[in-house]
Formats: C-alpha cells, structure tokens, sequence
C-alpha cells in the first residue's frame, strides 16, 4: 500500500474518533425526543408529517407491530420504485426519452435500492430518466439508509428495555432519522466537497 493510502486510512480513522462522541450524543437525543439544535427548525416539519400520515409520535410499537410497519413500509418503496422504473417512458422529467426499464432490470434494481446494497447494472445516465433517479433511486438512498437506523434504534431499545413491551414507533424513527441524522449530514458533506 502506497503512502497516500496509509493517510486517507488514518484520516478516516481520525475523523471517525472525532466525531462517534459528538454525533452519537446528538442521535441519542434524536431518538429519545429530547430537543437538538436542529429543533427550532426541524420540529415543526416533523410534526407536520405527523398530522399529515396520521401518526402519533407518542404511541409506540410492540416488536412485531413495529416489524410489520418496517414490512409494509419497504414492500410500499419496492412497488413504488419498480412502477416508477416501469413507467418512465410515459412519466415528466424523461427529456431524453427512455423506454421502460425491462422488469428484469426494474425488479433487480428495486431490491437493490430497498435493501440498501444499490448495485446497478446499468448506466444511471443512459438507463433512467431524470425523474426515474430523483423521485425514484433518491429517495430509496435516503428512506433505506432510514429504515436501517430506526431498525437499528429499535434494537438498541429492546436490549435497554428488556422490561418493556415495546421498541419505540417505526415512523417515528424513520421520520428522524431521514430530517434530524440524513439530511442534515448530506448537507454538510455536499458542502465540504
């Protein structure tokens, strides 16, 4: 290994020690409800998505509640994603005028996009319509890294509350995790590159 690549691991190794304390204090107040700095900002969107879904941020999932919401939640996103791929010829944002995506590719490429593994075996720029990767693959990016946080979260509650009959509420956690952890990092990476 060369001298560039010892550096770029012991900055990354550095960058991780800097910040597991600092962000792991702030996703720990995230996810307990307690009010970040980001509150001011972010609490009203939250409770905005909240009266606008229906969910109360107050009522929490027993494990298989919680289970089937993250269930039915992905089998939503696969759907979605697969019609989007499908129908891209005849949906906006398609300048170039792509067909459909073949089902073999859509069905491959949905899987792919909802388990979080985003191995494609095309050409995003020759394959996909501008629509097909904003409201389609973007999205995925965000709501899969999502739903592993709050499946995540969950697991750490249930081994904290080994009491308690529930783990927190799946809505709730994907909502923070995508307005309060994702998207404000994101933004401060786009920014530093």
């Amino acid at each position: 290994m060369t001298l560039v690549g010892w550096a770029q691991i012991a900055v990354l190794f550095l960058l991780v020690l800097v910040t597991v304390k600092p962000l792991g204090l702030y996703m720990a107040r995230v996810f307990s409800g307690e009010r970040t700095s980001l509150s001011p900002v972010l609490s009203p969107v939250e409770r905005g998505f909240y009266r606008l879904s229906g969910i109360d941020e107050n009522r929490e999932q027993g494990w298989l509640a919680y289970t089937l919401a993250m269930l039915a939640f992905s089998v939503i996103g696969f759907v979605s994603l697969y019609a989007i791929m499908r129908f891209q010829d005849v949906l906006p944002l398609n300048p170039q005028g792509f067909p459909a995506v073949p089902p073999d590719l859509a069905f491959n490429t949905a899987v792919s996009f909802l388990t979080n593994t985003n191995w494609q075996s095309y050409g995003g720029e020759t394959t996909m319509s501008f629509f097909s990767q904003m409201a389609g693959l973007t999205v995925q990016n965000f709501v899969s890294a999502a739903t592993g946080l709050a499946l995540a979260v969950a697991l750490v509650r249930a081994f904290s509350r080994s009491n308690s009959a529930t783990v927190g509420n799946f809505f709730v956690d994907l909502t923070r995790s995508v307005l309060y952890v994702l998207v404000p990092l994101a933004i401060v990476t786009a920014l530093i590159q």
